[in-house]
């Protein structure tokens, strides 16, 4: 059962933020709180699918073709080469991880993703936990492309033939409902990277953001998480900790679809026994 509950403001922000810092983020506040009064839309948008990839090099081809036959699928058909290698890559991560962590692949139950942008990757999230439902919590969902069209727009049209997949446009730190897996692709835990992605620090509050995945994640839940390399992993991590839940395990990716530096880490955790 979902309840609202009272969103923290970003109290995290303040002990770390310049006053430079705090002047950009009263900027991007006014576009973001425009763009949640105007929640324009113009209908679900659908990607040119690309069908076939082209110009892999020898290590991408590997990969792909090995993710396409232990997971059968085909994400060049359903969206453009941009997409699909994106998404072949968060699978590859997702596979390296739980291969390294020995997790059991159960399938079905509840799968939260937090901060899900355009919800681009749900086609990965559904192909590798095959959810019974599958839910993308994004606080920025109105945000609007070049194209006019919004992100909800995009969000629409990758989860369209994905069977009980939602997509929801508010603040996870207010989002109340129980979750087997939840997963984070690199949240914010410093301020740096809220600004960078043009949002106001109001909604940078990592310990009220875990505190919440805590309070969400059923008993034997798993929170999955992902960094950007070992500094923000350590961050995170004790994030993590203060808010009372347990590491289970930890591991270095290698991108090997879309290759980059810092290497990923990926977490693995789970609530503390009451």
């Amino acid at each position: 059962m979902l309840d609202a509950a009272p969103v923290h403001q970003g109290t995290d922000a303040h002990a770390y933020c310049s006053f430079q810092q705090r002047v950009r983020s009263r900027y991007h506040a006014f576009w973001y709180h425009l763009g949640e009064r105007l929640a324009w839309s113009r209908g679900i948008y659908r990607e040119q699918p690309a069908q076939d990839l082209h110009d892999l090099n020898g290590v991408q081809y590997e990969r792909i073709a090995s993710l396409q036959r232990r997971f059968r699928v085909r994400f060049e058909q359903r969206a453009t080469q941009g997409t699909a290698l994106r998404q072949y890559d968060y699978l590859d991560l997702l596979n390296q991880g739980w291969s390294a962590l020995r997790l059991l692949h159960s399938t079905g139950g509840t799968v939260q993703d937090i901060g899900s942008s355009n919800f681009w990757y749900a086609p990965v999230l559904h192909t590798f936990f095959r959810p019974s439902k599958l839910i993308g919590v994004e606080v920025e969902g109105h945000r609007m492309y070049i194209n006019g069209y919004s992100r909800h727009d995009y969000a629409q049209g990758y989860i369209q033939d994905l069977p009980n997949t939602e997509f929801h446009i508010q603040d996870y730190r207010g989002y109340r409902s129980p979750a087997d897996i939840i997963t984070a692709w690199y949240p914010f835990v410093t301020p740096a990277p809220v600004l960078a992605w043009r949002l106001p620090l109001s909604l940078f509050a990592p310990h009220v953001l875990f505190s919440q995945v805590a309070h969400n994640l059923q008993p034997h839940g798993v929170f999955l998480m992902v960094n950007q390399g070992k500094d923000e992993a350590a961050i995170a991590a004790a994030c993590c900790r203060k808010t009372g839940l347990t590491e289970y395990g930890t591991c270095e990716l290698r991108s090997r679809v879309r290759p980059r530096l810092p290497p990923p880490i990926l977490s693995c955790w789970m609530r503390q026994p009451a």
